[in-house]
Order: C-alpha cells, then sequence, then structure tokens
C-alpha cells in the first residue's frame, strides 16, 4: 500500500479529498474540545483554574513529538527506499511540528507560571522540548538549502534520522532526573487525572491530530505543484 501511494499521481488523488476533511475535523473536534474544558469541567483542587491549558498543552506536546518521528520515519524511509515523496512528506510535516512544539513551549511557559511561580525553568522536560524546536528549525532551514542547492536530499534525511535521539529524552525526562515538571499522568493502562476533567482532553488530541495531518497534506501538496511547475520551466528553458 504504501509503495503505491509512493506514486505522485496516486498520492494526490487521495489526498485531494482527505485535506479539508482532516482540516475541518480537527477544527471542529479541537474547538468543541477547548470549549468544554474551559466551561464544562471543574477547577483543579490544587491548580485551579490554571489547570484548564492542558486540553491544548497536552496535545500541542504530543503532536510536537510525533511530528519529529513522522519526520524521521519519512526521512529514513527516503534513505532506505528512495521513494520521493517520503522527502517531501518530511518537509511538509517539519514546520508543523515545529508549530506544535512552539505551541507546547508557550502554554507550558503560561502554566508553568502560577504553577512554579516562574515563567521559565532550566528543566529536563522543558529543556529538551526546547532543543526539540530549534531542531525542527535547523531542519527546515537544512531542507530549504538542500533544495535551492540542487541537493539528493540524503543530507535532511540524515538529520532527521539522527534527531530523533531527542524523542527518548523528552519522554524519559522525569524520570531520569529531578525535575520540576510533573510525571505522565496519562499512559497506556490508565489516568491520574479525574473522569470529569480529562474527557475534553480527547476531543483536543485528536482534533488537533486532524488538524496536524490536514496541514501536512496541505503543504505536500503544494510542495509536489512547485516541483512540478519548476520541471516544467527546466524543460522550456531548454534549447
Amino acid at each position: 500500500m504504501f509503495h503505491a501511494l509512493a506514486n505522485p499521481t496516486r498520492f494526490l488523488k487521495l489526498a485531494r479529498p482527505l485535506t479539508p476533511l482532516f482540516f475541518w475535523v480537527g477544527v471542529v473536534l479541537a474547538l468543541f474540545g477547548a470549549w468544554a474544558g474551559l466551561t464544562l469541567t471543574p477547577p483543579d483542587y490544587l491548580q485551579g483554574e490554571s489547570v484548564r491549558i492542558l486540553y491544548i498543552h497536552v496535545p500541542a506536546a504530543w503532536l510536537g513529538m510525533a511530528g519529529w518521528g513522522a519526520v524521521a520515519a519519512s526521512s529514513l524511509a527516503f534513505l532506505v527506499w528512495r521513494h520521493p515523496l517520503a522527502s517531501v512528506a518530511a518537509r511538509a510535516v517539519a514546520p508543523a511540528g515545529a508549530l506544535f512544539a512552539a505551541l507546547c513551549l508557550i502554554t507550558g511557559s503560561i502554566w508553568g507560571r502560577p504553577t512554579w511561580g516562574t515563567w521559565w525553568e532550566w528543566d529536563g522536560r522543558l529543556t529538551s522540548m526546547l532543543l526539540l524546536f530549534f531542531v525542527y528549525l535547523a531542519y527546515v532551514a537544512l531542507a530549504r538549502a538542500d533544495a535551492d542547492r540542487g541537493g539528493d536530499g540524503r543530507v535532511p534525511a540524515l538529520f532527521g534520522v539522527a534527531g530523533t535521539v531527542l524523542l527518548p529524552i523528552i519522554r524519559y525526562s522525569v524520570v531520569w532526573w529531578n525535575t520540576l515538571h510533573q510525571g505522565q499522568s496519562i499512559g497506556l493502562t490508565g489516568s491520574s487525572i479525574d473522569g470529569s476533567m480529562i474527557w475534553p482532553l480527547w476531543f483536543t488530541l485528536f482534533g488537533f491530530s486532524f488538524f496536524f495531518a490536514g496541514i501536512a497534506l496541505m503543504r505536500m501538496r503544494a510542495l509536489l505543484a512547485q516541483a512540478k511547475v519548476e520541471a516544467r520551466l527546466k524543460r522550456m528553458a531548454q534549447p
């Protein structure tokens, strides 16, 4: 199936209807989840009203990390199978991942002010997420420079795979180091968050995930259209 989708024509045939579907489903779910989290859930007994930022912060953190996972997987697919769409996918996902990593840092800082008494702390989780944000920016710049000089895409792909070293560091930073950041509240076996507070989170989590997918597909289509125009211009310039 994935080999079939590596064909740009087949991919575009599927991506055209899915792009607006993912985008608008994501917007609706995220807006409903945010509204429900702000108006229909009780305040936390310790953190009060400030806990409501979790409905944005948690999905942003998840997508900041998952976005780099997608960049790394696409980069690896490009290096192993030389699928041209894999490189396009990595380049399309990276700016969206950087956006959500930045949103994670911003909402975390806002949440930390009333909780920790400071906007920023050089805490293991915060510092490693900040490094991931800078790695995203470096990848975007490197991929753009590689495309501008007519490179074959291997250098940004290698960088995309190498950057995965940050993901386990972010994931286990609260375990490995003495840190202000709270431990994991949601896992595969359950959650320490009360059910009356957690249910809107699922709407924002899935909503932002669909929104992320819609943005990635939109950017992939734009990059493919740009490549098609550039190829046509090169053919026209030939004597």
